[in-house]
Order: C-alpha cells, then structure tokens, then sequence
C-alpha cells in the first residue's frame, strides 16, 4: 500500500492548483485521475488574468496556445456590443496537463471506487492511505459522493447542459463572439479562436429551464453552425459535437470534513453570470492547500458568484438562473 501525506482525486486546475501548493510546503502528494494527461477534455477554455496571476503565470511565459482578447464582442438579436475584458484562451488539453506537470508531483491513473476511514486517514481502494484527502473530481467526483452528497445536494435549477466541439482550424475572426438567448436558448453560444490553428465553438444553457421548454441543446446546435457558416466564421462540415454538465455556484453549506476537503466542480462552483468555472476551481485548490499547510479556515466566501460585475452579471444571472435564486451576501 502506497502511503502519503496528501492523495488528491482528480488532476484538473482545482487538483493540480491544489497538490502544487501542498506540495511547495513539503508535503508527500499523489494525484490520482481516472485519464491519462494530457487528456482530451471539452471547455470553451477562457481564463482571466486573475485566474492566471492566482497560478503565478504570466501570459508571456506560458509555452503553449494562448491568445488574448481585449474586448468581447457579445450578441443579443439584433443588437452588438463590444465589452471591453481581457480574457485569454487556452486549450484545455495543453493547459491542465502543463498545470498538472508543474505541480511537481506523482500522477498515476487510477479510477477510484472505495473510500474509507481508518482512524484519522483515508484508504483508497486497498492501495493508497492518507490523512488528508481532496476532492477534485469534478461533478462525479467520488469524494463528493462518500462524503459531502447527502449533505449538500445540488439543485437541479443551477445545472447546466452544455454541447461543444473543439478543433483545428484556419480560422480567420480573430474575435471572441458570444450569443446570448438565439431561438429561446437559456443561455448562450460562443466562438472561441485559440491559438496555433484551433477554435473552440459550442453552446451551453439551463437544464431546468431547457426541460421546461421541451428542448435540448442538440436542437440549438443545428441552427448555432448554421449562423456561423452563415456569417463566414467557420466552414466546415465534420461536426461531432460532445455534451456535459457541471453546476453554477449556489449555497454550500458543507465543503469540509474534518481532514477532507471538495474543490472546484466537486463543490460546483461555476460562475452565476458567464458560467466560468476554471478561475473558481483554481480559487478554492488554494484555499484548501492553504487550510492544510497553514491551519487557515476553508471558506469560499472571497470567491465571487460573477466574471464580471456590475448591472450586466446581475441581468445574465437573472436571465440563466431565474429569480427564483439569490445570491447569498
């Protein structure tokens, strides 16, 4: 049996972010992941400059595809709009297995099925014992099903259906474009250039209020690529497009265990207004290394519910989620 100070489940950003921190204060860590990295893994894959400065990355540094946007040209009906945010696009692929490799520490692929306690420490599997545990598995996180489900159940009025393909292409719209609301869509459609020839387009809505109307994202996309053909931005006719879930950020009341701890889409932290949830996932793999290494209290109440701010985060958030949801002060 493999024994370490720390085992972190799954090596996304929260994981990787996490076991990085545990790791430069001296910790033994393992990641364990169902995949092997780098991994294919579907995301429209913006980050902002905070989430980058959180990973002590400076854009000029990173190695691998990254663009940058100094506005965002955002779409509703007829009208236009050019919203002045720098963002950056990445490519997932490359970008959680850099995050994962910096991280210094051992990664082995292993799907986790049994979680138990012995005294203060953590037994995966029969293999690997620790006395702490993070879960950073994303929405089917295993840590979250043991120990944090029954006591912070998701509500079904903050997930998200998402429907997206990513890949290489001679693009020539160097813009960020994203449409809010086309045909009824509870959400919104996005065409994302990255660089060194691929993109990145796809759709993502409520999936309460996508069953209420009846529909279902793959009844947007037909007419989502027709709009991009239609305006030029993207010719192509090899579409296979691949859906997920994850959920928006609501009221957590349990994200710690005593020495167990849930992070990133494990706890559903996605944003209320853009439903970004890698500057999130980032956020709360610090806070529960820095809880760990340092005794601190593992609160998410620094992490904000919006990308943005302001007027236009409330109005998306009122629009996505509905009003039946507040935001808790």
């Amino acid at each position: 049996m493999q024994v370490v100070d720390a085992i972190v489940v799954g090596g996304g950003p929260a994981g990787s972010t996490c076991a990085w921190k545990l790791r430069e204060a001296g910790l033994d860590v393992i990641v364990l992941d169902r995949a092997t990295f780098p991994r294919h893994k579907l995301c429209a894959g913006w980050v902002t400059p905070e989430t980058l400065s959180d990973l002590q990355l400076d854009p000029q540094d990173y190695p691998l595809s990254l663009m940058t946007f100094d506005e965002l040209h955002l779409n509703w009906k007829a009208l236009t709009v050019k919203l002045k945010s720098r963002q950056h696009s990445i490519r997932r692929f490359e970008f959680d297995d850099f995050l994962l490799r910096r991280a210094g520490v051992r990664v082995l692929q292993h799907k986790v099925c049994e979680i138990q306690r012995d005294g203060g420490e953590h037994i995966i599997d029969g293999k690997f014992r620790a006395r702490f545990l993070i879960g950073a598995g994303g929405t089917a996180c295993p840590v979250y099903r043991t120990y944090f489900q029954e006591r912070n159940p998701r509500s079904s009025m903050l997930q998200t259906a998402t429907y997206e393909q990513e890949f290489a292409y001679d693009w020539k719209d160097a813009r960020c474009r994203l449409w809010f609301f086309d045909n009824g869509l509870p959400g919104y459609a996005w065409y994302v250039p990255k660089a060194n020839g691929y993109i990145n387009v796809g759709l993502g809505a409520m999936a309460d209020k996508l069953k209420h109307q009846g529909g279902h994202v793959r009844e947007h996309w037909r007419s989502f690529v027709d709009k991009l053909q239609r305006k030029g931005l993207v010719s192509y006719d090899n579409f296979h497009p691949t859906g997920y879930s994850y959920y928006l950020r609501g009221k957590v009341d349990v994200i710690r265990d005593r020495n167990t701890y849930i992070v990133g889409d494990a706890v559903g932290l996605a944003t209320r207004d853009m439903c970004e949830g890698i500057g999130p996932a980032v956020k709360s793999g610090l806070l529960a290394a820095d809880a760990i290494v340092a005794g601190a209290e593992y609160s998410l109440a620094e992490l904000s519910y919006f990308t943005g701010g302001g007027l236009t985060s409330k109005i998306l958030e009122r629009k996505f989620v509905g009003q039946r949801i507040t935001t808790p002060a």
